[in-house]
C-alpha cells in the first residue's frame, strides 16, 4: 500500500479548543483522559487518547491472564465505546515519535495479523501531550532472554502466554503419560510482585488441570516453580516481614525460591547462573525489572535516564518542554530526601493522574503554577492467588498496620474496584461485579483455550 499519512485534531484549532493528547491507555493514562472530559470542561477541552491496544485491563491482573485464571473478555474496556461515552477521541497505533517544533506525535503504521496495512502512519496535533506510555521488561542486555524468554508486560503478551503455556501443559501431559520420569520445569527471574504473583498462579492451574482429565501431569512430583531473585530476597522493594511471610508461604505449597543468583545468560533449555551452574527449564519466564519503551528514544531530544525514563520536574513537566508531560513508569520523578523515588505502582499511577487532572485544569485556566505532585505510599499488598495474600497499611492514623488473609485479599480487591469506579461509576461498577459472580457460577476455575 502507498505510504499516506492523515493529520487529527485541526478541528481543535478551528474551533478554539485546547487539544489535550494523551499517549497510553494504561491504569494512569486511562483515568487523566476520562477525569479531562469532565461535563465542565467540555467547552474548553478536547482530548484524545492513543493507544496501541483496543482494549485496556488494569495491568496488575496480567499475570492471572497469562496463568488463565482470568478472563479478560469478561473485565477488558474497549476504548472505542469508552471513548464515545465519555466525548473524546480514540486513535490506534503505536507512538512513533513526537515532533516537538510542530507539536504533534505521530503513529506507526498498524498492520493486521497477516501483515497488511490497516491504518497508515498519521500523526496527532497537539497543545499539550502527556506521555503515559508505560513500561517493558528490562533483559539488562542478558545473552538470549529475548529469544528464550516470556515476557508480560501488555494484555497481548498475556494472552499469548496463556495460550503458550496450555500448550506446553497439554504436549507435556501427552508425553508424561508414556514417560513415568519427565519433568516439567517452570522458571521465573524476578522476585518483584509480577514475579511472585505470577509463580502462585501458575501454581493453581497445574493443579486445577489435573482434576480436568490430565491427571498424567501429577502436578506435586511432576512441574516445579522456582523464583530466581539476583537479591538478597524476594520483594525487596517492599518490607522485610512481608518478603519472609511471602516467602515461607511459597515455600509452603512447594515453589522454589533462589536468592542471591544472577542470570547471565539464558539458551533454549536452561539458565546460566554466574557462578557456572545452570537450571533447566522448559518455561523461562523474565520480570527481572523495567524501562522506558523504545519509542521515548523518538522524542525529540527529552530527557531521559539510563532506563529509558523521561525525567520529569515536580508537576510532572518533562525538563526541556512546557508542554508535555509524562506520568506513570515511563517517568523519572525527583527523588526525595531520603533517596526515594516513585515506585512503579498502580498507586502512583492513580495519584499522578489526579494531580494532573487538577494541574491541567490550572493550565487551562492559564496559570503557570501547577503545584507539585507528592506520592502517597497507602501500602502493599501482594496476593497469591488462592492460597494468601499478604501486605501491609500505611496512614497518618493508622501508621503501619500489617495484614494478611482475608483482609489482606479484600483490600487487594478494593484496589481494583477503585480503578472500575474511576472509569465506570460505582453505579456499573457494582453491576459489573454482580455480572461477573453470576459467570463464576457456570464458568470453569482456568481458562481452558
Amino acid at each position: 500500500m502507498a505510504f499516506v499519512h492523515q493529520r487529527f485534531g485541526q478541528a481543535g484549532m478551528a474551533n478554539g479548543l485546547h487539544r489535550l493528547v494523551v499517549v497510553g491507555g494504561g491504569a494512569g493514562g486511562l483515568e487523566l483522559a476520562t477525569r479531562m472530559c469532565a461535563r465542565r470542561l467540555r467547552g474548553s477541552v478536547e482530548v484524545t487518547l492513543i493507544d496501541a491496544q483496543r482494549t485496556h485491563l488494569w495491568k496488575p491482573l496480567l499475570h492471572e491472564v497469562a496463568a488463565g485464571s482470568f478472563d479478560p473478555a469478561e473485565h477488558a474496556l474497549e476504548y472505542l465505546v469508552h471513548a464515545r461515552r465519555h466525548r473524546m477521541r480514540f486513535r490506534l497505533g503505536s507512538m512513533e515519535r513526537v515532533d516537538r517544533t510542530q507539536r504533534q506525535v505521530w503513529l506507526a503504521p498498524v498492520m493486521d495479523q497477516d501483515g497488511r496495512e490497516v491504518l497508515a502512519r498519521r500523526s496527532v496535533a497537539y497543545d499539550t501531550l502527556v506521555l503515559a506510555v508505560g513500561s517493558e521488561a528490562n533483559d539488562f542486555g542478558v545473552p538470549g532472554v529475548a529469544e528464550h524468554c516470556w515476557f508480560l508486560d501488555t494484555l497481548a503478551e498475556a494472552r499469548r502466554f496463556q495460550r503458550r503455556l496450555m500448550d506446553a501443559l497439554l504436549r507435556f501431559a501427552s508425553h508424561a503419560s508414556e514417560d513415568p520420569d519427565a519433568l516439567f520445569h517452570i522458571a521465573i527471574v524476578g522476585g518483584g510482585a509480577t514475579g511472585v504473583e505470577l509463580a502462585a498462579q501458575l501454581h493453581r492451574v497445574s493443579r486445577a488441570l489435573a482434576q480436568y482429565g490430565l491427571e498424567s501431569i501429577q502436578p506435586e512430583r511432576r512441574i516445579s516453580i522456582t523464583i530466581i531473585e539476583a537479591g538478597s530476597r524476594i520483594l525487596p522493594g517492599l518490607p522485610s516481614r512481608m518478603s519472609a511471610a511471602v516467602t515461607g508461604e511459597l515455600q509452603r505449597i512447594g515453589i522454589n525460591v533462589l536468592t542471591n543468583e544472577r542470570v547471565i545468560g539464558v539458551d533454549g533449555d536452561a539458565l546460566q547462573f554466574g557462578n557456572g551452574e545452570r537450571i533447566v527449564a522448559s518455561i523461562k519466564v523474565w520480570a527481572a525489572g523495567i524501562r522506558g519503551p523504545a519509542c521515548l528514544e523518538h522524542c525529540d531530544g527529552l530527557e531521559m535516564n539510563r532506563i529509558r525514563q523521561l525525567i520529569v520536574t515536580r508537576d510532572l513537566r518533562v525538563t526541556r518542554d512546557d508542554a508535555i508531560f509524562a506520568m506513570g513508569d515511563c517517568a523519572a520523578f525527583p527523588v526525595d530526601k531520603d533517596g526515594r523515588g516513585v515506585p512503579p505502582r498502580a498507586q502512583a499511577a492513580h495519584q499522578q493522574a489526579v494531580f494532573l487532572a487538577r494541574a491541567l485544569r490550572r493550565r487551562l485556566r492559564g496559570r503557570t503554577d501547577l503545584g507539585e505532585y507528592r506520592y502517597r505510599d497507602y501500602g502493599s499488598l501482594v496476593a497469591l492467588g488462592h492460597y494468601s495474600t499478604v501486605g501491609n497499611l500505611m496512614g497518618a492514623i493508622t501508621g503501619n498496620v500489617w495484614i494478611s488473609g482475608v483482609i489482606a485479599r479484600l483490600m487487594y480487591l478494593s484496589l481494583y474496584k477503585l480503578h472500575q469506579a474511576a472509569l465506570y461509576g460505582w453505579w456499573r461498577t457494582l453491576l459489573l461485579d454482580l455480572a461477573n459472580r453470576l459467570r463464576r457460577t457456570v464458568d470453569p476455575e482456568i481458562k481452558l483455550h
